[in-house]
């Protein structure tokens, strides 16, 4: 199957409120509005490919790249391509599935995590921020924590919103997983405010990161 072919099965599974919703949210207009499950469904019949998935991110098209997270294989890509894919990202959607799929089975991760950590690309910053979450989650030997809540405090305010998202996330994961820095995680995220406002599906935890820290140390008991 080419990435044309593949275009062609994916331009017909489109729906206007899909596409309209990715529209607002910052995915341009190189998109067809399929759902989730349809694309999941496509790459399960693909398989892996990864020069498929390598010409399937090239159109910019929103599904195209969506599938390509999902078919192409993680160490196969070098770290400057990685690096060079992740400012054609404007929606925090694909954002996530190319982390989630790609950049953190990647065995430069912690290096371009540095890296991305300093740079000013909003999705180069959510990418590093994702990372270093993951490193407060898993292994946070080596991090400084209270240097990590400083730049949240003076930078998050002001961020653009794919990386807000994730310095809020790593909010959170500190003042859930360091009791001894609670305190002042819970401090932040009142004196911030970010997504204290942010609507929410019922039987899911609020981003707010006072609530969802008090909600999951609960939930911990």
């Amino acid at each position: 199957m080419t990435a044309g072919e593949v275009l062609e099965r994916l331009k017909p599974l489109g729906e206007a409120s899909v596409r309209a919703r990715h529209i607002r949210d910052g995915a341009g207009e190189n998109v067809f509005g399929v759902k989730m499950g349809d694309i999941r469904a496509l790459a399960k019949e693909i398989k892996s490919d990864h020069e498929l998935g390598i010409d399937l991110w090239k159109p910019g098209n929103l599904e195209a790249r969506l599938l390509s997270t999902l078919v192409v294989k993680p160490k196969q890509f070098s770290a400057e391509d990685l690096d060079g894919m992740l400012p054609d990202v404007t929606l925090a959607w694909l954002a996530d599935w190319l982390m989630t799929n790609v950049i953190r089975h990647h065995p430069e991760k912690e290096a371009l995590r540095v890296k991305w950590m300093q740079s000013d690309q909003p999705a180069r910053l959510r990418a590093g921020w994702s990372l270093t979450t993951e490193r407060v989650t898993k292994n946070s030997g080596g991090l400084d924590l209270t240097a990590l809540l400083d730049r949240i405090e003076r930078e998050m305010p002001s961020a653009h919103e794919l990386p807000k998202w994730t310095m809020n996330y790593c909010l959170a994961e500190i003042g859930i997983n360091f009791p001894e820095l609670r305190k002042r995680a819970v401090a932040i995220g009142e004196s911030l405010g970010v997504y204290r406002d942010y609507p929410v599906s019922k039987g899911c935890t609020s981003p707010f990161a006072p609530i969802w820290i008090d909600a999951m140390v609960n939930r911990k008991g």
